[in-house]
Formats: C-alpha cells, structure tokens, sequence
C-alpha cells in the first residue's frame, strides 16, 4: 500500500501537534495538491514582529497592525521586502512599559487617549472633498501580559485607551481621535475590525458618515459599535444575537489536526472568540459578518444598525429580528474583505483558502487556496485589483500551545488577483 503521508507527533499534549508529512509523486490516485484560484504572489516577509492586520494605500503603501506584547509597536507600515518600521511616528506606539495599569490589585490596559497600545485592525478610505484618504486605526486598549510562568491573560480596558484614530495620509497626521463611553464599550470589549459609509443622507447620523466597529469580546458580550464620525457619538447594537456569538465548544482543523486551546495555566478548552469578520455591501445596505467559531454567514440591513434608541426604544428588539441566515460556508471564518462586484470575501483558515459568498445566487464559492495560507488574519484590496492578506501562523502561537512557540519566520503578505476586474469598494466614500 502506498502512503500519501505519515504523520509523526513531535509535541505530545500541544495544541497543534507538530507532524512531518511524507510526499510520494508517484501515485496513480487522484491527488490533492492544496491549490486553486489565481496566481498566489510573495509581496513582503515578516522576520521581526508577527502582522495581525494589513491595509493598502493608493500609493501602494502598506501598513500592519501587531497586537502586544512585548512587541516595539503596534502599528507599522512596510518599507522595503523585508522590513518595517513604526508608524507614522515611534513616539505614537507606546513602549511596552506604558501599555498596563493597575487598579486595586486589577489588571488594566493603559487610559492614554493619544498613544496607541494594542491595535488589531486598519482600514484605508479614500480620498473625498472634505476628508484626505485616510487610515483608520483601531486600538483595542489590551495588549496581552505574562506572568513569571509565562501564562498569558489580558487585562481589562479602561476608557481613553479603546480608541478610533484617523490618520491623514498625505502628512501622517492624526487628525481626530473617537473614544468611547463605559456603557458602550466595556471593560471586557475587544474592538476587532471596522467599516465605514460616508454617505450624507444616513438615517441616524448627523450626515458626516458612521464608523461600524466589531466588539468581538473573548468574554461573552459581543455585538456591534457604531460611531457617528461627526458627533463623536456612538452606541451598541445586536448584543450577544445568536448571530455574533462563538461557537460552543467548536473544534476546527488547521492543516489537518483538530485544534483545542491550551494556554498556559489553564485547562484545554475552546476558542471563545465571537463577532469578527464584517463586510459592507457596496451600497452601503447591509452589513454582511459572522463569529470566528462558527460556519454560518449572517448579514443585517444597516438601518438597523444605526437605529438610535433616543428616537425609538424597539430598535434592538428591531435589529435582532431583521438579522438574516445565509446558511453555512464550509468552515470557520476569520477577516472579511468585499470588491466592487459586491462579492464578499471570507478568511478560511481551516482550509488556506479564501472564499467569497455571492449575493446574487446566495452560494459560498472557492476564490483561491494555497498552502502558503496558513492562517489569514487580514486582508486589504487595493485600487491595483489584489487582494493582500497576512499571513502569521496563528493557531501555532505560543499562547495557543501551551507556551511553545511552533510559527516559523517569516511571515509574509500574500496577493492575489481579483476575478471579473473587482476593484476596491470606494463608493461609500465618494462624494
């Protein structure tokens, strides 16, 4: 009998055990050799900090979020095909020194309301009459601590530090910062993508554009943030909908071996992380998304997103009624991204792939796998016709695995072609 592959476990009792595999060109079977789609091109590599988030500019430059840690900073953008440096200045990315606090014995991330601390997710909009092109960042406030066992935990956010920052790409400025109020979001919040729709005539907005912001919260309160861009003001919505929480006790595959949770200090449990992957459709109508943890595809019209309670106090009861259920994908999800076809995009890590759900006909469709995927924690279109993805090797983090540290430098950003001329999405933002 002829063996495709034989594993061998080098890391008993880790999450994701470490196996060899055993390749034979010699077969006369039908093989799967882990690729379709287009051209998979080697943009950057990583050797230094490992990427979370990733957007593209007009310009072609590209910037990469890092959640901390230890790491320098947190919010970097590419210079050349091996290196990055802070952005837009050392002195905006808190040393790690300054990211925690303490309140009565209680771990919190730092309050400072100017220096960024933990950011997980960029996002780029484009140029209009009253606004540069711009890159929003988003700060979660929780950088991630270790004891002297090295067991890892975060600590609480406390307000100034969770913050939405918009920085002007033509001079690297910052020119307005959002914080948040303590009943919007909490002390166990943790801010992890945003989208945004410039349009004037928004219901529930001052007509200068609204920020839709994901609490993806590891402790059980997930839900929706909206920011109204020109009041500053913002609000919740969806909490803890069937649609925005984690998957109980879901067990996904990463290159073929079943995942469980082991943090150090800590029995083997699950991954808790709900609400992640959001995507605008092109007109701005409906707000497509899903939990990591689960299959399903969910999507709410975004009227009811904004929906301000002050005007109506059934518009939560409203919101949870009109979330709709696209049905299953194929796997967990991670990161969203959208084009101009109004095609969105999903991360699939358990398959090093991306897919994209086709609002025309309402089926989930393979764009394009690769082994080099090996997991997707971003992606960005750029005006060019890609799409760029991060790629960091998650699932073999060491405080996944038990404080062992399986990824192998370097990590690297990832392109690929869209199909059918997609572009980015920049009809939300013209004027």
């Amino acid at each position: 009998m002829l063996s495709l592959f034989v594993p061998a476990l080098l890391l008993a009792g880790s999450a994701l055990a470490q196996v060899t595999y055993q390749n034979h060109s010699q077969t006369i079977v039908r093989v799967d050799n882990g690729t379709y789609g287009p051209e998979v091109e080697e943009v950057h590599y990583y050797y230094d900090q490992w990427p979370i988030g990733i957007a593209v500019a007009s310009d072609g430059r590209i910037f990469a979020t890092y959640t901390r840690g230890d790491d320098e900073y947190t919010l970097g953008v590419i210079v050349n095909k091996t290196a990055e440096k802070p952005y837009p200045s050392a002195g905006l990315n808190l040393p790690p020194s300054q990211l925690n606090s303490t309140w009565n014995g209680i771990p919190f991330g730092s309050g400072n309301s100017t220096g960024l601390i933990s950011v997980q997710a960029v996002y780029i909009t484009s140029k209009t009459s009253t606004r540069p092109e711009t890159l929003w960042v988003l700060d979660t406030g929780r950088p991630t601590v270790h004891n002297a066992k090295g067991e890892p935990s975060m600590p609480y956010a406390q307000p100034g530090g969770p913050k939405l920052v918009a920085i002007n790409l033509s001079n690297d400025t910052v020119y307005r910062t959002y914080t948040f109020p303590a009943d919007v979001h909490y002390p166990d919040s943790y801010l992890n993508d945003l989208r945004f729709d410039f349009k004037s005539n928004l219901s529930g907005t001052s007509g200068e554009g609204i920020a839709y912001l994901v609490d993806s919260s590891n402790e059980g309160r997930p839900g929706f943030i909206m920011v109204d861009l020109g009041t500053g003001e913002s609000w919740r919505r969806l909490d803890q909908d069937r649609s925005v929480l984690r998957g109980a006790n879901d067990v996904p595959s990463y290159q073929g071996i079943p995942f469980y949770l082991r943090q150090k200090g800590m029995s083997v449990g699950w991954q808790l992380e709900g609400l992640d992957g959001i995507q605008l459709s092109p007109d701005g109508k409906r707000m497509y998304y899903s939990p990591l943890s689960t299959n399903y595809l969910w999507s709410v019209p975004t009227a009811n997103l904004r929906a301000n309670a002050s005007d109506d106090s059934l518009v939560e009861v409203f919101a949870h009624a009109n979330v709709s259920n696209h049905g299953q994908r194929g796997g967990n999800g991670n990161g969203f991204e959208g084009d101009s076809n109004g095609l969105i995009y999903q991360l699939m890590p358990e398959h090093n792939a991306i897919y994209y759900f086709d609002p025309s006909d309402g089926l989930t469709k393979p764009f394009v796998r690769d082994p080099r995927i090996i997991w997707p924690d971003g992606a960005s279109v750029g005006t060019d016709g890609y799409i760029y993805m991060n790629i960091n090797q998650l699932p073999h983090q060491p405080d996944w695995n038990d404080g062992v540290d399986g990824r192998v430098h370097p990590g690297v950003v990832l392109r690929a072609k869209l199909p059918n001329g997609g572009k980015k999405v920049t009809s939300l933002y013209e004027d």
